[in-house]
């Protein structure tokens, strides 16, 4: 009954992902059809920057509401979230504020002579200034999951995310203001900050949360368990993004098109795995908080096996028709070939070991995921230094499939040693 369950809303999640993969591609395959890879390649350094920023931003408050949200669920104690959010929300914003206020100390000269560019300040700054509406707009989406809106927050994740950006980008090809495209990215954020918020705020009241809590968390409280999920979560978006960076470094912007259109398809292949950690998330924290390490023991199996078997099909097909796959985005793009090998190597890597991370971000073990999470980014931005120079897009791609072999084999030998629950495929 239990597997039932997760595979029907698994299948529900993973259907609306697949559609926001979807469209994500016809965005990729109009951008690259009818912009030249250097506006691609600026796009995807600020969509990359604007991602580590927000690791920062956020400092681990939407992962942590999720957890809220489990516990409070096992105590019949929901009416508490409503004032967890809000103390979030002033956190994050404090942190948007000072990284504004740094950015700006910064001269400009400087940055540019780092990345050898005299665009990359300006690109940086539009992304600082925008990271307010993008960090907000990213805890509103798990605010919904957090209330038991899943469905909701996936649209608002997959689907409307890259809604504004697509037409937007269109309307700016036939006005002749492909120029624009960077400004277009941000400003569909603040629509999102701005229809995201309003949701969550019609859910709160529609929800009629008494105003007298069961549960009270302070700021300190909420750091104390946000903090150590927040590092996690820096690690994993710097390794997401670090390659890109480094790449902007040592190689144009159209080399760093070519290779994030690489890296894209290859998160295709993560979809299930996603899919499946945004349902059992919630529900491992709140069997966890129950003790039935039985019945916890069962929907990791599951959801392990369900990842793996959903997975296969698609890494078979992008592996053997990768370069006909990469044609479509335009002929240069095909020179991503190899490195897209590699990248889906990892992931295939990633599948076999099932959702380790988000157990242990959801089992109160976030210290240990941070350990290894940033010994995986450690080696992750030193194989990128070191093979990036050498071997361009294929160094940053091998870069990322040793660090993903190494931190997820680390995470379920740590998950089997403390709780002897097998978390990958068995």
């Amino acid at each position: 009954m239990m597997r039932e369950g997760l595979l029907k809303k698994s299948f529900r999640v993973l259907f609306i992902r697949g559609l926001g993969v979807i469209l994500l591609f016809l965005f990729s395959l109009f951008l690259t059809n009818y912009y030249s890879a250097e506006q691609v390649g600026q796009y995807d350094f600020v969509r990359a920057t604007i991602m580590i920023l927000s690791g920062f931003s956020l400092i681990g408050t939407n992962q942590s509401l999720i957890y809220y949200s489990g516990f409070l669920n096992s105590k019949n104690s929901l009416e508490s979230i409503k004032n967890i959010y809000f103390k979030m929300i002033r956190i994050t914003t404090g942190i948007c504020i000072v990284f504004i206020l740094v950015y700006l100390i910064i001269p400009e000269s400087f940055i540019n002579e780092i990345f050898d560019k005299k665009t990359t300040y300006s690109l940086i700054l539009k992304a600082v200034v925008a990271l307010f509406f993008y960090t907000t707009t990213m805890l509103n989406i798990d605010a919904l999951r957090a209330l038991n809106q899943t469905i909701h927050s996936e649209l608002y994740r997959n689907i409307f995310r890259y809604t504004p950006i697509f037409v937007l980008s269109i309307l700016l090809f036939f006005t002749q203001k492909q120029e624009w495209l960077i400004e277009a990215f941000l400003a569909g954020f603040i629509l999102l900050f701005l229809t995201t918020t309003i949701k969550v705020l019609i859910l709160f009241k529609k929800l009629n949360l008494p105003n007298q809590l069961s549960y009270r968390f302070s700021y300190n409280q909420i750091l104390l368990r946000s903090y150590p999920m927040a590092l996690s979560a820096i690690a994993y978006f710097i390794m997401q993004s670090i390659d890109i960076i480094i790449l902007s470094v040592y190689e144009g912007f159209d080399n760093v098109a070519y290779y994030s259109i690489a890296v894209k398809l290859a998160t295709v292949t993560a979809l299930a795995l996603m899919s499946v950690n945004i349902v059992i998330a919630p529900k491992i924290a709140e069997i966890y908080n129950t003790n039935d390490f039985s019945k916890l023991n069962k929907l990791v199996k599951d959801a392990a096996r369900i990842i793996f078997i959903i997975s296969i099909p698609v890494l078979l097909i992008l592996f053997v028709f990768s370069g006909p796959t990469l044609s479509f985005f335009g002929e240069g793009y095909v020179l991503a070939k190899q490195a897209l090998w590699f990248l889906l190597a990892g992931q295939f890597f990633a599948a076999l070991c099932g959702p380790g991370a988000i157990y242990l971000n959801m089992t109160g073990k976030q210290k240990k995921l941070n350990i290894i999470l940033i010994l995986g980014l450690v080696i992750n931005v030193i194989l990128n230094l070191v093979l990036i120079p050498v071997y361009g897009i294929e160094g940053a791609a091998a870069a990322t499939l040793i660090s993903m072999i190494f931190w997820n084999s680390i995470i379920v030998m740590v998950i089997y040693r403390n709780d002897r629950i097998k978390i990958y495929i068995s």
